[in-house]
């Protein structure tokens, strides 16, 4: 499994690095251009969501019908052309514009599906953890690196070194990314309509908690650079650019030793929806700390505070929509519900930027507190995660007729044939019938 995840886990991983590089002191950088206002600047921050929102679902449906390799190559060539645009930009106009075409090469969904495509769902987790891990990992050497730097040779430079790391990317898409396996099913064009994506209330309810976690991640780096650089009159702790890495560095080795334990229980021992919990209390106690804290020490707590929430999320929200969505629909699954997370960055971006330029970082803490009490509810009145298992049949034993015709039990959900490795795979309800009754029906 490692030879065939790693390759896709590297991919994002370069991918997400140069969007996390200019987080750290992207707001700042922004605030600096001609024209810039706090909004504008928030616009910045959050504004390649925009497009990244509008443009998932078809990437992940084109990926679904052509071919995932092909969409992956067609999205990093535009975030390529973003970087250099956002690198060369002199006004914040040309910075937005950077940014909006940086968003446009929307790739998540489409790695998430190849990788939901290549391993066995049981295997799912491990292999969504292994990218978060990654992803974790470039988050942690951009958090260091960014500071660094931008505040020595400028904030275009982490632009560059963003565009170059995409065409290492693509050299891997084409050396070392295998080929998806050849997946036979029996849904019609009439099934395979996008809105067929909403029928899934299971799967509704975790496209807006992709909303709530990625929207309060923009309102969190939003306010972290700027307060810690503001000058004590305006409410900051006036530290420089070079030293934030100082406060992102320990948060996100706290971040990533939450991660393992939260897929551990999330995966293994069924405790999704706990977990999913314990993440919302966490990043809402980080929120208070941030926003009340008169000191940079008590600061730095809340941000520690707020990357352990955020990353116990991260090895748990692809796989459980891939888990809950059919396979037909997987790639366009995916697709909305990235769509929603950046959906979320991006207004999480401008309430952020709005609220700091009306009022202040305990205002928005304030908002953030109320937003993470719904959303708490939200998680608590969920279908747990957990509750459907699959069946792997060796197509050298078992009719794929008599496989297909399982569908009209109640209890089963889907099936459908890995031509590839031969085999054919039953999609059933845990809380209705387990593994020894389906294959007792075949039988």
């Amino acid at each position: 499994m490692i030879k065939q995840i790693m390759p896709l886990s590297l991919i994002v991983g370069l991918r997400f690095f140069g969007l996390f590089i200019v987080l750290p002191v992207l707001s700042i950088y922004a605030l600096e251009m001609e024209g810039a206002t706090p909004f504008l600047a928030g616009l910045v921050v959050g504004g390649y969501a925009l497009t990244q929102a509008a443009f998932q679902v078809p990437f992940g449906m084109m990926s679904d019908k052509f071919g995932r390799r092909h969409i992956l190559f067609f999205g990093l060539i535009i975030f390529i052309i973003g970087s250099v645009v956002a690198a060369l930009s002199d006004n914040i106009y040309m910075l937005l514009i950077g940014r909006f075409l940086q968003g446009a090469g929307a790739i998540g969904s489409v790695v998430s599906a190849m990788i939901a495509d290549l391993v066995k769902e049981e295997q799912r987790a491990h292999a969504m953890a292994i990218m978060g891990g990654t992803i974790a990992m470039s988050f942690a050497a951009a958090m260091i690196i960014a500071p660094i730097v931008g505040g020595n040779w400028g904030i275009d430079k982490l632009f560059w070194l963003t565009a170059i790391l995409s065409v290492l990317a693509i050299g891997i898409l084409f050396t070392s990314v295998p080929k998806p396996p050849h997946i036979v099913h029996s849904y019609s064009e009439e099934e395979s309509k996008f809105f067929d994506v909403f029928k899934d209330k299971a799967l509704t309810r975790m496209y807006i908690t992709f909303l709530f976690h990625s929207s309060i991640m923009t309102m969190a780096f939003f306010i972290i650079p700027l307060v810690m650089t503001q000058t004590l009159d305006e409410g900051g702790f006036g530290w420089e650019k070079a030293e934030l890495w100082k406060v992102y560095f320990p948060a996100m080795i706290f971040g990533f030793l939450a991660m393992a334990p939260a897929a551990i229980f999330g995966e293994k021992y069924g405790k999704g929806k706990e977990i999913f919990m314990i993440s919302v209390a966490v990043i809402f106690l980080g929120f208070l700390a941030m926003g009340f804290a008169t000191t940079p020490w008590v600061f730095v707590v809340g941000v520690v505070l707020f990357f352990i929430g955020f990353n116990m999320f991260e090895p748990l929200l692809q796989s459980f929509v891939a888990k809950f969505a059919k396979v037909h629909q997987k790639g366009a699954a995916l697709g909305v519900a990235n769509t929603f997370a950046y959906t979320g960055i991006f207004l999480g971006g401008i309430l952020a930027g709005w609220l700091m330029q009306h009022y202040d970082r305990t205002t928005l803490a304030l908002v953030v507190a109320v937003i993470s009490v719904v959303w708490f509810i939200w998680v608590a009145t969920m279908p747990s995660p957990n509750n459907r298992g699959n069946v792997y049949l060796s197509l050298d034993i078992f009719d794929r007729e008599r496989v297909a015709a399982l569908t009209d039990h109640e209890a089963i959900v889907e099936s459908y044939v890995n031509e590839t490795e031969h085999i054919a795979v039953v999609k059933y309800d845990k809380d209705l019938i387990d593994e020894d009754e389906v294959r007792g029906m075949l039988s």
